[in-house]
């Protein structure tokens, strides 16, 4: 169950591709539009209104397999902040906003941290809502950081940099990342929450604590 984030809806690439592909690979995804998305406002409510609308729509659609919850951006942190409740295994975190651009004093931390479950979080480089040392920093036992090269918060790469033809590739790699970790979340018999790393998408591992 992913939800999208508070700049656009489920049409946003990263879900799209998620949500096409991942269950050619056994596992389902369900995108969670929100009110008020589908009210056509282009401002999004507040996070108390956002988690509600989620536990909502999970409730209802709620599957016999075990549950994966988390989105991209503001749906992340929905994610982070409903999965406990929701009874969920594990949290996807795509392109997780740590702190509003340039305001690193707001920082989000505690939502991420507070999980308490396997969490994988998957973001750019040149994101401004949080850098790859950033998110290093917040350790735990079972968090995961995977860091897509050349890319801001949407996952889009410069030309200079590829251009889309990268941002495709990295899409590609994003896939492969989120399946092998949903499908071993999703077996609480192989789940070992030993290993707090940051890698990149290329495979090359950038911190290892």
């Amino acid at each position: 169950m992913l939800g999208h984030g508070a700049g656009g809806g489920i049409e946003a690439p990263d879900l799209q591709c998620l949500a096409q592909r991942l269950p050619r690979r056994g596992v389902t995804v369900v995108l969670v539009e929100q009110p008020w998305r589908v009210a056509g406002r282009r401002v999004a409510v507040a996070p108390e209104r956002l988690d509600e609308a989620f536990l909502a729509v999970c409730d209802q659609q709620r599957p016999r397999t075990p549950l994966i919850v988390g989105g991209r951006s503001a749906g992340a942190r929905v994610g982070c902040r409903t999965a406990r409740t929701l009874g969920a295994v594990g949290v996807l975190a795509l392109a997780f906003p740590l702190h509003p651009p340039g305001r690193t004093d707001r920082s989000r931390a505690d939502e991420l941290l507070g999980t308490g479950l396997p969490t994988l979080v998957v973001n750019g480089d040149r994101d401004p809502f949080g850098s790859p040392g950033e998110l290093a920093t917040l350790r735990s036992p079972r968090r995961r950081l995977v860091i897509v090269p050349g890319a801001d918060h949407a996952f889009g790469i410069r030309a200079r940099d590829g251009g889309a033809q990268a941002r495709d590739a990295a899409l590609d790699a994003v896939v492969e990342v989120v399946s092998d970790w949903a499908l071993e979340t999703a077996d609480a018999r192989r789940w070992r929450p030993a290993v707090d790393e940051c890698t990149d998408v290329t495979g090359g591992r950038e911190h290892s604590p």
